[in-house]
């Protein structure tokens, strides 16, 4: 077995390495002047079952290009078998066409990637389950819950805890989780624009008041949904208001509203390399997937069960 890592998130990638014991590859990503990706390996790799690490988080078209690269370059080296192992998986957002005349980008980068050579692809909490099946290769969408459950138990042990979904479409998400925390209460965070240019109005479903509450959700972007969410279930009587998020992205001033808000704290993976905002940030809290993320390539290693992993 060798692991191979891109630029996006070398920090996990030798701590997975760490974890399972091995060096990672000797490989070089380098650029041309006018910014074209050159890869190079720089040790045998053939016969390998081989596991390429690279999260397609900002700047995503370059994470993009080393992935499919380094997939390319793995597949012309004689590696027997390629793994693509995309903690973040980019462009998630867009499985569906929301209007016309509009791409399912999600779909396309599915194809570049099957295309590029890999032979299976390992991601963790995709956006939209269906995007398992935009793959014609085998795919495993590991879950954060379980990393979350165990902290949250930690840290809250014998509050009155209530779970809730930032919006209607994380419900599953969030019923999970709750499900992981002996069967907590759920709400749900209703928001709705009455008329274009008219500020949002939350409306909570279900009763917050006195709970400690739990926002659970896949993605924190600009951190706008988040914030307004938390300030209405304060409003609505919560006891306090905690997010748990697998994937950080936080581009523009997310991390500086976050600091602002009524979240007593933001919480998390390090799916995608925290930037030093984010890591200066007295909010904002990470937990590892590198155990996770970690037993998983070494069950698809050994040709052992990895949804075991979630029972």
């Amino acid at each position: 077995m060798k692991l191979m890592a891109g630029n996006s998130n070398l920090p996990l990638a030798r701590a997975i390495a760490e974890y399972l014991d091995i060096p990672l590859t000797d490989a070089s990503v380098r650029r041309f002047a006018d910014e074209e990706i050159f890869i190079e390996i720089h040790e045998n790799i053939r016969g390998e079952d081989l596991f390429l690490l690279q999260s397609t988080s900002y700047p995503a078209n370059d994470h993009l290009m080393e992935l499919l690269i380094g997939i390319d370059a793995c597949r012309r080296a004689s590696a027997k078998r390629i793994t693509a192992v995309v903690p973040y998986f980019g462009y998630a957002r867009q499985d569906r066409k929301p209007g016309p005349r509009t791409p399912i980008s999600a779909k396309l980068v599915a194809n570049l990637i099957t295309e590029a050579g890999a032979d299976r692809v390992l991601s963790v909490d995709l956006h939209a389950g269906q995007i398992q099946g935009f793959f014609d290769i085998p795919t495993d969408n590991l879950y954060a819950a379980p990393l979350m459950a165990a902290d949250i138990k930690a840290r809250y042990n014998g509050a009155d805890l209530m779970v809730v979904s930032p919006d209607v479409g994380g419900v599953v998400r969030a019923r999970a989780l709750a499900k992981r925390l002996d069967n907590a209460p759920l709400a749900i965070v209703d928001k709705r624009r009455e008329r274009p240019g008219e500020s949002e109005v939350m409306n909570i479903i279900g009763d917050v008041r006195g709970r400690s509450c739990i926002l659970a959700d896949d993605i924190i972007d600009s951190g706008g949904t988040l914030c307004n969410a938390a300030q209405a279930l304060m409003d609505a009587g919560a006891k306090s208001v905690a997010a748990y998020i697998t994937h950080g992205v936080l581009t523009g001033g997310a991390v500086a509203r976050v600091d602002k808000s009524a979240l007593t704290e933001l919480v998390i993976t390090d799916t995608i390399m925290p930037t030093d905002a984010a890591r200066d940030s007295s909010r904002i809290r990470f937990l590892t997937a590198a155990e996770l993320i970690g037993e998983a390539v070494r069950r698809i290693a050994d040709e052992s069960s990895v949804s075991s992993l979630f029972d």
